[in-house]
């Protein structure tokens, strides 16, 4: 049987999609290989960090207060700097960050209206 191995891509409608790639490129650090994508590779990923594909029950709050049937969530690797960075580029924190045994989590909307969750993976013991 073939098997799934990993999210390939997130994709979704702007309406301004250069202009948003722009924005998290500047905010975020994305890659600035080109205009309109970036690509992440797992090497770049922290230990203990992953990608998630999980459904969501459609009566979910959690991704208010987007009207959005979405929520992006990206590993990052200084929660705190990187709200500080949105914030900076006009973001509207959404909550307080959260600690959990496996690592901080903060929200944002991004400038299309989009919930965005920042996931700072918790050190690997070692």
């Amino acid at each position: 049987m073939a098997k799934a191995l990993g999210v390939g891509g997130v994709f979704f409608k702007s309406r301004n999609p250069q202009a948003l790639m722009a924005w998290y490129q500047a905010h975020l650090g994305f890659p600035g290989e080109s205009t309109d994508y970036a690509s992440f590779f797992p090497a770049a990923m922290p230990a203990g960090s992953c990608t998630t594909f999980s459904p969501f029950k459609d009566t979910t709050g959690y991704f208010a207060p987007s009207k959005r049937e979405f929520m992006f969530n990206l590993v990052v690797d200084n929660l705190d700097e990187a709200l500080a960075q949105v914030v900076a580029g006009g973001a509207e924190l959404v909550g307080d960050p959260q600690t959990f045994d496996y690592g901080r989590f903060g929200w944002f909307m991004d400038p299309d209206g989009n919930k965005i969750e920042l996931w700072q993976p918790a050190v690997a013991p070692g």
